[in-house]
């Protein structure tokens, strides 16, 4: 049965500054069951997020660790997010996982991510911190410091109060979340759904591929050889200089030199979304680079993609599908985003044979799928009563 902790330690509302309070502090951490974890951070001016402050809390209390203190090794405290003896629970843990992967090389484990298993509880999509502070806990939220300069220092009680906030609530969320898998045997659903968060190919782009994630206007092989070759470009100036890519380059500028080769720097003047004198800089000569090594590319070594089509209308059985999909997960107190999302049931109904869907796998299946199956081929409908909609299992004919 779920009750609320009673901590024996109130916030530590000193932050640790030293690499010796932090090993004391990580010792402490490493002996408990399970420890809350939050970042602030900030990442307007740069590519990598930079890490203000990170919260972390055990039964005994909470703790702000300021990585932004001169002189302070934070290798304690990444050994232990290493360690797999202690479960590590955060809440929407993507950005804080960029955060340390991109520091470390590594993520944290094992972890827990308080959204994820929300949405598997039935507390709807993405759901927030702050919902489950209110549903849960039944207390509510310091609002004053969201808006924050985490990198100003010196930190007012007020900023570190609004911090610790993030990581104390967490835990009593995190028993109560725990008790709700165990009593609808569901833990299974996290692990799949944690396996996908903790795929690290989602926290570093490569600069060979990322002319993949730009929405391109054309497949022509060769205008996407020498779009490949920018794309590569600006994400290795943006990682290098540690700027955002959009102060490197536009994508819009970049199909526009990918379309219109510049012959020499003179050109690289012409072209709107480049700054003035850009031809004569670093950056401008190594964009002409770019241009030629994709202009060099032999046929055989061209990118290519599918033939561009035009979005098809929704295909009708998408819209019931849909309604179906809604009806299910209500049943189940589970998110209908955590089981498919509006993109792939089209998908699945403009090509009903398909296999490869989301919704057919693991425990997808069973809660949507095989109902999703005969529906598609009428061996399910739906119909309205008393202003509700209603699955009906349709009887085969004698």
């Amino acid at each position: 049965m779920y009750d609320k902790i009673k901590t024996t330690m109130e916030y530590g509302m000193t932050p640790i500054t030293t690499t010796e309070s932090l090993y004391e502090l990580c010792d402490r951490l490493s002996k408990a069951e399970f420890i809350t974890v939050d970042t602030e951070f900030l990442r307007d001016n740069t590519y990598f997020p930079k890490l203000c402050l990170i919260q972390v809390a055990d039964d005994q209390g909470a703790h702000a660790i300021d990585p932004l203190s001169e002189g302070l090794d934070l290798e304690p405290f990444f050994n232990l997010m290493a360690d797999r003896s202690v479960m590590k629970v955060l809440h929407a843990s993507r950005q804080d996982f960029e955060i340390f992967y991109n520091l470390t090389g590594k993520l944290p484990e094992p972890v827990f991510d308080t959204q994820i298993a929300a949405m598997v509880c039935g507390f709807g999509d993405s759901v927030g911190y702050e919902t489950l502070v209110t549903k849960i806990v039944k207390a509510q939220l310091d609002k004053s410091a969201r808006y924050t300069d985490w990198s100003r220092r010196p930190l007012t009680d007020t900023q570190l109060s609004y911090a610790l906030g993030d990581v104390t609530h967490l835990r009593d969320i995190y028993r109560y979340l725990v008790d709700e898998l165990k009593r609808t045997n569901r833990q299974g659903w996290v692990d799949e759904e944690m396996a996908v968060v903790l795929d690290p190919s989602i926290y570093f782009i490569e600069p060979d591929a990322a002319w993949m994630r730009m929405k391109v206007r054309t497949n022509k092989p060769r205008f996407l050889g020498i779009l490949k070759e920018l794309a590569k470009w600006r994400e290795t100036e943006a990682q290098t200089r540690d700027i955002p890519r959009g102060r490197v380059a536009k994508d819009e500028t970049l199909f526009e030199v990918a379309a219109h080769p510049p012959k020499n720097a003179d050109f690289l003047d012409k072209i709107r979304g480049l700054p003035k004198g850009f031809s004569r800089s670093r950056a401008g000569k190594s964009m002409l680079t770019a241009v030629k090594a994709g202009l060099d590319l032999s046929d055989d070594e061209l990118p290519r993609i599918e033939k561009i089509k035009p979005r098809p209308a929704t295909p009708p059985m998408a819209d019931l599908l849909k309604v179906l999909l809604k009806i299910k997960c209500q049943e189940a107190g589970v998110a209908t985003r955590l089981v498919a999302s509006s993109q792939e049931i089209e998908a699945w109904a403009a090509s009903p044979k398909r296999e490869d869907v989301r919704p057919l796998k693991g425990w997808r299946r069973q809660i949507f799928g095989e109902d999703a199956l005969k529906l598609m081929s009428g061996d399910l409908a739906l119909t309205a009563r008393n202003g509700d909609i209603d699955v009906v299992e349709l009887e085969e004919e004698s």
